[in-house]
């Protein structure tokens, strides 16, 4: 037997086959925290384009490809000052004659989110900048009522496990929110340019290309770190991010607004890198390669890499200043921040390392002034 469909039968209502809607239920307490760090920050947040680049600020095409240029950056203070990568103004810096960056050339363009949830253009100048520490500061004209500086926070204080949060402008998408937590302190960053920058801090908040120069920042909404790099071979992010310490940019920032550079104490050397380092046998350290001549760490008897009788002879390895240990070259450069120019510091070093008898040495040094 056969059951006949009536061609007679109305169709259901459309509201009764509709599935109903759920109303959304009250939001966690971890939920609402990490919202209101975002409404804190978002309007401190701006999107740095340098001037040589063309078109908007997205492409249109599913498989985006963002220049370097495009960038991230926060608001410092109330008179206009954006604090980002130096990487991301690489370009534009690259393509001005020497004597134009005595007088505050025009880099970037910036967007600064409104209050009014629109996007307002402002035109950059560069203030100052620092490659060795990959930050950079640019100036606005902005009205100071549409200015929200970031609240600093305390690097030295961060914990691995902690919650931490990054706002950026990853391929073009502004003010994107991703969270992670603190995965490790004191880590050696290889920043775009090419440079080692000891003490970074290391994230599993997703970090991707036009992150860099934005805010890492903890549960609180204080910024710990300035996101500059991502561990990867695709270009995209892998779930190893990096950020430069905060208590860095802090010592360096004033510096950049008043004098364009950051004036702090060096040894005058030049140091092997991990790769040259590792080749010579030297586990722990900072390798000295070069010294330059008349300096306090020549006349102090300091020996560099040379060539011997039987090969390249590893330089003095420099193993702790005052009560830091020395680990790696970035630990040194790191270390070096803490003292001032002309302040005498004691060096243990290692010398005859790869060699039958190496010898474990103290010798003070006056620091100098660094001349970039």
């Amino acid at each position: 037997m056969f059951l006949e469909r009536s061609c007679n039968a109305q169709p259901a209502a459309l509201e009764e086959a509709a599935p109903s809607v759920i109303p959304r239920g009250p939001l966690s307490d971890r939920e609402q925290a990490i919202i209101k760090v975002f409404d804190q920050n978002t309007y401190s947040v701006v999107n740095v384009f340098d001037l040589t680049l063309q078109g908007n600020s997205r492409s249109q095409a599913s498989n985006v490809e963002t220049p370097e240029g495009n960038g991230t950056g926060f608001v410092w203070d109330k008179e206009g000052h954006i604090v980002t990568n130096y990487h991301v103004l690489a370009n534009v810096l690259r393509s001005l004659p020497k004597n134009q960056m005595q007088r505050n050339p025009r880099v970037a363009r910036i967007t600064l989110l409104g209050s009014d949830g629109f996007q307002n253009s402002y035109e950059a100048v560069f203030v100052g900048g620092d490659r060795s520490k990959d930050v950079a500061v640019v100036k606005i004209g902005a009205e100071q009522d549409a200015l929200q500086p970031v609240r600093v926070g305390d690097s030295s204080s961060v914990r691995v496990g902690q919650q931490c949060l990054a706002i950026g402008n990853p391929f073009g998408f502004d003010h994107t929110l991703t969270t992670g937590v603190v995965s490790g302190i004191g880590r050696e960053i290889q920043s775009p340019l090419g440079i080692t920058i000891g003490g970074g801090i290391q994230t599993d908040a997703s970090i991707n290309p036009g992150n860099s120069g934005g805010p890492l920042l903890d549960s609180q909404g204080r910024v710990i770190g300035v996101n500059t790099a991502i561990f990867t071979q695709s270009g995209t992010s892998a779930g190893v991010g990096f950020a430069i310490p905060i208590d860095s940019i802090s010592k360096a920032v004033p510096q950049l607004i008043e004098f364009g550079r950051i004036i702090r104490p060096t040894l005058n050397l030049t140091l092997a890198t991990d790769q040259v380092a590792k080749a010579l046998k030297v586990q722990k350290g900072a390798v000295i390669q070069g010294i330059a001549p008349n300096s306090a760490a020549a006349k102090a008897g300091l020996l560099s890499t040379r060539r011997g009788l039987t090969g390249i002879v590893a330089g003095d390895v420099i193993i702790g200043v005052e009560d830091k240990k020395i680990m790696r070259a970035g630990d040194l450069v790191a270390a070096l921040d803490d003292f001032d120019i002309d302040q005498t510091v004691s060096l243990t070093i290692m010398r005859g390392v790869g060699q039958q008898a190496p010898q474990e040495m103290k010798v003070s040094i006056q620091l100098e002034e660094a001349t970039s």
